[in-house]
């Protein structure tokens, strides 16, 4: 029961802080961090403890798959070298740098457990980025990059963890050669297991015709191929991103009521789960330094040396990585990053999250042959610090980081391409209703009239060769019209409220009238 209040509890903060975030232009994961700390100096929350093995199957699919799908495969195979340099190979020179800088600063701690520690530092959080930079307006490009990292980076530090701690519990060196055999063996089967899976659940969704039947599908599929896939010892990770992307290349144009019910619903989740995973991070975090308050002090400094080292080495990584711009604008126009300041906009946004902590809870206290695991309190602190650096510090600074660098926005090119998707669409459309030779004229020309109404609302412009007096006559009449509409929908649900609420109305029929509206009235622009 208690820890069902602390889950209600901090379900309902997250609805409260997402709104005191957007006032203050502050990240709100980052709040419900701190909102978490202050929880556990309620004895009730004092007292939950979820098992370390839990957190990852609970929380990681569900947001991983939620990221995923607001990218596609295309864009993998054009991003593929920078998504291996930043989630494989950086992930593997932070490993070493941290493991590096563990043996030097904790005493005692063997070479498997300092590998153990640098794999479960390494991996930046796709889910905390996303979230905090939903604050602030940063370039598209940047963004992707981030995102396409996190969503595998995860893949190859679990699978380093979980070697070099088996051979930390074993007393035993850790063979690095069965290690990258592990990984792409790992990689293999979960990818496998994701088109495998996707595969048969499109079989089943193509037999019900029932859109909240279809999408209630949707959500357990995450849970399943992650749990699938780490049966078969292989990456819930790429098994979950695999899926995701599949599921977005298989979808088709005569699922909108689906996609507008999938979305509606994955938004929620999304807020609801990454508000309660951020806030029991920030428990975890007091109930550590509660437990290993003994030498709390040398321990946190070692943690400060080992989040300086995973900072400068990222800056250093994504440095190297502006040098290498013409290469890589040949394959991916859009690479980032491109600057020294969107190095430094990247570095601050590697924030550490549910990774870090799920496994800095899972070491155990003991090796297998029963003696205390070299170096667990300093390795428990570290992680406890490096994620308030990483990520509520850096969370809560990233803001005015952004403000400083005077990073453009770019904008301007964001509103081209959306312009150009928009004016394929309208073309598409405009192609389908000449190419039928069935319908009458009239009809013919209604049709196109209204194509072209649509044209101009999400172009915006009447016209391509409009002159500049002309569009700004445009925006100003079509500015008071959606004024006008939006006055008249209002009075439409308005009196549909009133309807449901009188005697002798069915509310559910009245429902569906307003849900009518309502959609109408979230598809104006």
């Amino acid at each position: 029961m208690t820890t069902l209040l602390m889950i209600i509890g901090f379900g309902a903060a997250t609805s409260i802080v997402v709104g005191i975030g957007q006032k203050l232009r502050l990240p709100w994961p980052a709040l419900m961090v701190v909102i978490g700390i202050a929880g556990a100096f309620i004895p009730t929350f004092a007292e939950v403890t979820i098992e370390p093995e839990l957190i990852l199957p609970l929380f990681l699919p569900p947001l991983l798959f939620a990221a995923a799908q607001k990218t596609s495969w295309a864009l993998f195979a054009i991003r593929w070298r920078s998504i291996l340099g930043m989630a494989v190979a950086l992930v593997g020179v932070t490993v070493a740098a941290v493991a590096g800088s563990a043996l030097l600063l904790i005493p005692g701690i063997t070479i498997a457990a300092a590998v153990a520690l640098g794999a479960m530092l390494a991996p930046p959080d796709p889910v905390a980025v996303d979230a905090v930079a939903g604050t602030v307006s940063i370039p598209r490009r940047i963004m992707s990059s981030l995102q396409s990292e996190g969503l595998f980076n995860d893949a190859a530090s679990l699978v380093i963890f979980q070697t070099a701690m088996a051979a930390a519990l074993a007393g035993t060196e850790v063979d690095f050669g069965n290690l990258i055999v592990s990984f792409l063996l790992s990689a293999v089967i979960a990818i496998t297991i994701g088109f495998v899976v996707v595969f048969v659940v499109w079989w089943v969704m193509e037999k019900i015709d029932h859109t909240i039947a279809r999408s209630s599908l949707m959500l357990v599929l995450p849970f399943g191929v992650y749990l699938l896939a780490e049966h078969f010892h292989a990456s819930g990770v790429i098994a979950v991103v695999v899926a995701a992307l599949e599921v977005r290349r298989r979808d088709v144009e005569g699922n909108s009521a689906e996609r507008v019910t999938q979305a509606s619903t994955w938004q929620v989740l999304e807020m609801l789960i990454t508000g309660i995973a951020f806030g029991l991070i920030g428990l975890d975090l007091r109930l550590i330094a509660e437990e290993e308050s003994a030498g709390l002090g040398r321990a946190v400094l070692v943690g400060l040396a080992i989040a300086g080292v995973i900072i400068a080495v990222r800056f250093a990584w994504l440095l190297l990585g502006t040098g290498m711009e013409s290469a890589r604008t040949r394959h991916d126009p859009d690479a980032a990053p491109r600057s020294v300041r969107d190095a430094v906009l990247m570095t601050w946004g590697g924030m550490r999250g549910l990774a870090t902590i799920a496994l800095a809870l899972s070491i155990p206290q003991f090796t297998a042959t029963g003696d205390p695991f070299p170096g667990r309190s300093e390795m428990v602190v570290a992680a406890a610090v490096v994620l308030l650096v990483t990520l509520v510090l850096a969370g809560l600074t990233f803001p005015a980081i952004v403000g400083l660098l005077g990073i453009d926005d770019e904008e301007e090119r964001e509103r081209t391409q959306t312009a150009q998707i928009a004016k394929r669409a309208y073309a598409a459309a405009l192609r389908q209703i000449k190419d039928d030779d069935s319908l009458p004229d009239e009809v013919s020309e209604a049709l196109r009239a209204k194509f072209k109404t649509l044209r101009t609302q999400l172009l915006g412009t009447p016209d391509d060769q409009a002159s500049s007096e002309q569009a700004a006559v445009f925006r100003e009449h079509r500015r008071q019209l959606v004024a006008v509409q939006k006055q008249a929908m209002q009075a439409a649900r308005a009196e549909v409220l009133r309807a449901r609420n009188e005697r002798g109305t069915d509310p559910e029929i009245a429902d569906r009238v307003l849900r009518r509206f309502d959609l109408q009235a979230v598809m104006q622009p």
